[in-house]
């Protein structure tokens, strides 16, 4: 623990360990409080009894508001000196070369073992994600609480659909509103990373890591939590909107919206590392999932799409295949009489 304290009380003064005295960037005295009182007393200046320790040698190192700057300073630079002579001060300076060697070899050594040791390096990282996304309520838990709202609002919107032509669309728009809003919430995630990407930064600078165990970390231990959100939302919104009752469905959906959060993740961490601004990587992560939803499909069928829209976004869209394989699961392998409103073609 290092502390810089101003005019500390006698018994504040006491607690501490060691004291570093400097005044005009030089060193007047290291060491232990006990230790302090003789060296001062050898140089000249004893401490009088039933006077503040601290007090007292904040005089003789302040020079600010001195009327007679030459003796203050003339005092200072005995002090300098009587310390650079005294035993006290050729101990602190071998400890501190004996400490500069063993940094060094120590930096050495660790420049090796991260050349070495990728995966114990990223085992490290994971763990530290780990402890970090638990206690982080944002990141994860305050997520989780947001897609259980949607998947309660969803499934009592769509409330058990039934087997009729006219619930076709609305079937279609259930399956479109599930997974495309799903990933659209991924936003709420920017804030954490761009927290994650600023401790990168730092390290990173100080040689600890690269970029790739960071991020092989980051997707690492958002998998779990991704999964445990899929399962959560489809617990609820799939069997209250009465989708096809069969496991095979069930962990179809679950697959394929995990999928769909996976990516939507990845397009948070791809546009906040490209602008770490909160605003910025917010704005376009929410914009870029708009066009992902308005070119998908749902909203304006591929054959009449803009030429433009369907050759250079629709192709790249993540998605499409969750939205359409979702679909042909549930609607076309579904005991339903939907033949006369929804063909195979």
């Amino acid at each position: 623990m290092i502390a810089s304290i101003h005019q500390p009380s006698s018994t504040t003064f006491q607690l501490f360990d060691k004291v570093l005295l400097l005044s005009n960037g030089k060193v007047h005295y290291y060491g232990t409080i006990p230790d302090m009182v003789p060296f001062f007393k050898s140089a000249g200046h004893t401490i009088p009894n039933h006077v503040n320790p601290a007090e007292f040698v904040l005089e003789l190192m302040n020079t600010d508001f001195a009327q007679d700057q030459e003796f203050v300073t003339s005092r200072l630079d005995n002090l300098q000196k009587h310390w650079e002579s005294s035993t006290q001060s050729a101990e602190l300076h071998a400890e501190v070369d004996r400490a500069s060697q063993n940094s060094s070899n120590m930096v050495s050594q660790t420049h090796r073992a991260q050349k070495v040791n990728f995966f114990t390096l990223l085992v490290v990282l994971v763990h530290r994600s780990f402890v970090k996304s638990y206690r982080d309520v944002v990141a994860y838990g305050i997520r989780i609480a947001m897609y259980l709202g949607l998947a309660i609002m969803m499934g009592t919107v769509w409330l058990r659909l039934g087997n009729d032509q006219t619930d076709i669309q609305p079937f279609i728009n259930g399956i479109f509103f599930g997974s495309a809003f799903m990933s659209f919430m991924a936003v709420a995630y920017v804030p954490a990373f761009l927290e994650d990407r600023s401790t990168f930064v730092k390290e990173r600078a100080n040689g600890l890591y690269g970029a790739t165990p960071f991020l092989i970390s980051n997707f690492i231990i958002g998998l779990p939590y991704l999964f445990l959100i899929s399962v959560l939302f489809s617990v609820v919104a799939y069997w209250l909107s009465g989708f096809e009752p069969t496991a095979e469905a069930f962990f179809t959906w679950i697959m394929w919206l995990f999928l769909d959060l996976l990516a939507a993740e990845s397009l948070v961490v791809l546009m906040s590392s490209l602008f770490p601004n909160f605003v910025v990587a917010l704005a376009l992560t929410a914009f870029a999932n708009g066009l992902w939803m308005s070119v998908g499909g749902f909203l304006v069928p591929p054959k009449i799409l803009n030429v433009f829209w369907y050759y250079a976004f629709s192709f790249i869209d993540y998605q499409v295949s969750c939205h359409f394989t979702i679909t042909s699961l549930h609607l076309l392998h579904a005991d339903r009489d939907f033949s006369d409103g929804f063909s195979k073609e």
